[in-house]
């Protein structure tokens, strides 16, 4: 075949432009994997009239009718980011017979099963690859390679931010304040970090992760979210002194009773692998029924690893047009319900400031207790002369969430407790 496949692309940013040069420059190699040239008709950005030279691509191409170009292309790559219009524009891209590629992990977490539906019903590719975990193939492998295979669990750092942040903060000691504001300087940060700190964008991630792996539609809002901005130095140095890390983690899990999604700060011993992934890395854990236990690892964002990952979409989109077949669908059959946070199971990492006296300890064991709550290991700290108080660290047995918010809230009650400094989540014992 010959015949160019035309291409629109929608929204220029640092990864549109770098898929737009790539575009360019290794338009041969691209037409040989193909079967045809890929020919970039336009380019949808807000403003036509700035200057991109970074993209390689000709001032002519860019415009801001993107409504009228999705309907002239082959093949659509959306780059925008946000709801709308970026589903609109997709939707009438779909309408109009093209296969599109998308990194949206915010559209797709919240309205994912409407563009599945408008993709089946047109017999087009609906690729999203590139909407976690940037370079790291991991959506095609769970949509493919593991068709026949059982997921049970998906577990992961899939946010590069945080995760520079929290290295940081374990290797250095410093306030999460300062290497926060350190990330924003060298460019891991955006000047507004709300959607990596507070979780929101590893929220969206684990919703498609969790959909994919489980066979059930998982939108963001059932995910649990939790951020780190409450994750202190001393958190930090407390975990580094019974043998853990802390961790962003997407927790994922398929159990008799259905599936359960959370994000939140999580203490990992310093043996698993989770706890050497530095930097704004990002790592994936697996674990499947005939597998077993499979690791994910690569470079999670940045221009250039995400364009690559919209580029393998691209790819295998536009030869499927070319052999008239498409890619996978979704799969909702499972139908599997949402467990909320209070009916997972988990462990706990407790810091108390208590009372340094006889028959303190066994008060705090029995609060537990009462829970039916069993207490994995217990450290108390040196004696603060001044008031009288010691400090208690605690790790449980897992045990549902419920229970062990529960006992949290109890013991900051109890007379002995002065103060409840922290509460963490522990897995991977």
């Amino acid at each position: 075949m010959t015949q160019p496949l035309k291409v629109a692309l929608l929204g220029c940013g640092v990864v549109g432009s770098a898929v737009a040069r790539q575009l360019t420059d290794d338009a041969e190699d691209l037409a040989a994997r193909v079967g045809a040239p890929l020919e970039l008709i336009g380019v949808a950005v807000r403003d036509a009239s700035q200057p991109r030279p970074e993209s390689g691509v000709t001032p002519d191409l860019f415009t801001t009718d993107a409504d009228s170009l999705v309907t002239r292309a082959d093949l659509v790559v959306e780059l925008m980011g946000g709801e709308e219009p970026a589903r609109s524009l997709l939707l009438r891209a779909i309408e109009h017979g093209a296969g599109v590629v998308t990194a949206n992990k915010a559209l797709l977490g919240t309205d994912g099963p409407t563009l599945y539906a408008a993709a089946d019903e047109r017999g087009v590719d609906l690729s999203f690859e590139a909407s976690v975990a940037g370079a790291i193939p991991l959506l095609r492998p769970l949509r493919e390679s593991l068709a026949g295979d059982d997921v049970q669990r998906v577990m992961g750092i899939v946010n590069g931010t945080t995760n520079f942040i929290l290295d940081k903060m374990d290797r250095t000691g410093a306030a999460l304040a300062d290497v926060l504001a350190e990330a924003q300087q060298l460019g891991y940060a955006e000047a507004d970090p709300t959607a990596d700190v507070e979780g929101y964008d590893a929220q969206a991630k684990a919703a498609i992760l969790a959909s994919l792996a489980f066979h059930t539609r998982v939108a963001t809002g059932d995910v649990h979210c939790e951020g780190i901005m409450g994750v202190t130095a001393e958190d930090i140095k407390d975990a580094r002194k019974i043998g853990m890390v802390i961790k962003l983690l997407a927790i994922c899990d398929r159990t008799p009773d259905g599936v359960s999604a959370r994000v939140h700060p999580t203490l990992v011993p310093r043996s698993h692998p989770l706890a050497s992934v530095h930097d704004a890395f990002n790592a994936v854990f697996l674990d499947t029924a005939l597998a077993g236990e499979l690791m994910f690892y690569g470079r999670g964002a940045g221009a250039r690893p995400t364009a690559s990952a919209v580029l393998g979409d691209l790819v295998q989109a536009a030869r499927h047009r070319i052999d008239g077949g498409h890619g996978p669908r979704e799969s909702a059959y499972a139908e599997l319900p949402i467990l909320p946070i209070a009916r997972t199971h988990t462990s706990y990492f407790i810091r108390l400031e208590v009372r340094d006296e006889p028959g303190v300890l066994a008060r705090v064991a029995n609060s537990f207790g009462a829970q039916g709550i069993s207490i994995e290991s217990m450290r108390q700290g040196v004696r603060r002369s001044a008031d009288g108080l010691a400090t208690l660290q605690l790790v449980t047995h897992p045990a549902a969430d419920a229970a062990l918010a529960a006992t949290v809230e109890g013991l900051r009650e109890v007379d002995d407790v002065h103060d409840v400094r922290s509460v963490l989540r522990v897995e991977g014992l």
